[in-house]
């Protein structure tokens, strides 16, 4: 009996490690410049699902703490996460990359502070290269010793109010309007 010859496989060239069969390429980003850097940690291979990524509830967690800084600093006192208005994950998340949070209060109300977070992976050997891979906007509530909701001090709510640099307010954009026109504002 004639030896049946050893089948060679073709091996296909690997994927970069954050790329899965059908995955687009990554989008490379900048940080925003609009947003506050509020914590950045290196997620570790226990905090990963079967797939090998890291666990979007560790994620989800992480994203409930970035976004709670900013609340803290406008509330500047004790507050609960009450709603998840957004959740995005963009990108799956590996083991070992760096990741940056950076949050922003998008609205304060008389007891509740609306804010974003956008979550970027930075990779060891892609230093200088961020990925965005998480969008969260999330909402936390004053409360006070007993749990219960208390109002937000005014002045800690009029920073968050207070439009960024060069933009004006709806009222201030109307005055203008209306004073370009030439009518009376009543």
């Amino acid at each position: 009996m004639k030896p049946t010859p050893l089948k060679v496989h073709e091996t296909r060239p690997s994927r970069p490690r954050t790329q899965r069969a059908g995955q687009r390429a990554h989008t490379l980003t900048q940080l925003p410049s609009d947003q506050d850097l509020v914590m950045r940690i290196i997620p570790m291979p226990a905090d990963c699902n079967v797939n090998g990524d890291i666990f979007g509830g560790w994620v989800m967690a992480q994203v409930d703490l970035a976004g709670a800084v900013m609340a803290w600093r406008t509330v500047k006192g004790r507050l609960a996460t009450v709603a998840v208005n957004e959740f995005v994950f963009k990108e799956p998340v590996m083991p070992g990359d760096l990741l940056s949070f950076f949050s922003k209060v998008e609205h304060v109300g008389r007891t509740s502070v609306s804010v974003s977070v956008e979550v970027f992976s930075e990779q060891l050997h892609n230093q200088g290269e961020y990925r965005k891979v998480t969008q969260a906007r999330l909402t936390y509530v004053a409360i006070d010793v007993k749990g219960k909701p208390k109002s937000i001090p005014k002045a800690a709510a009029s920073p968050a109010q207070s439009p960024a640099p060069g933009k004006k307010t709806l009222k201030s954009r109307r005055a203008s309007q209306l004073a370009a026109s030439g009518a009376s504002p009543l």
